[in-house]
């Protein structure tokens, strides 16, 4: 996977350990993921919904010879606060 799509799938991955679904109500992140997304906050669906997105785009062709831009922005800020 490259490693635009790996920074989304982190955040999301993170998003989804800190919402109420799995915290509060002690269900699995993929359950929530797939049973329960209407009840993960906007943030988690924001970000589930680009990581879909950025998957997407590296099947399409033409995306490969541009770059996959989906989720670039979110690397970059990673990169700034590591410096």
């Amino acid at each position: 996977m490259s490693s635009s799509c790996s920074v989304l799938l982190g955040a999301l991955k993170a998003c989804l350990l800190e919402s109420d679904c799995v915290q509060k109500q002690g269900r699995l992140p993929s359950e929530c993921l797939k049973h329960h997304t209407d009840e993960l906050p906007e943030a988690c669906q924001n970000l589930r919904k680009a990581t879909y997105e950025c998957k997407r785009n590296m099947l399409d062709m033409r995306k490969r010879f541009r770059g996959n831009t989906v989720g670039m922005d979110g690397e970059k800020k990673g990169e700034a606060d590591v410096i």
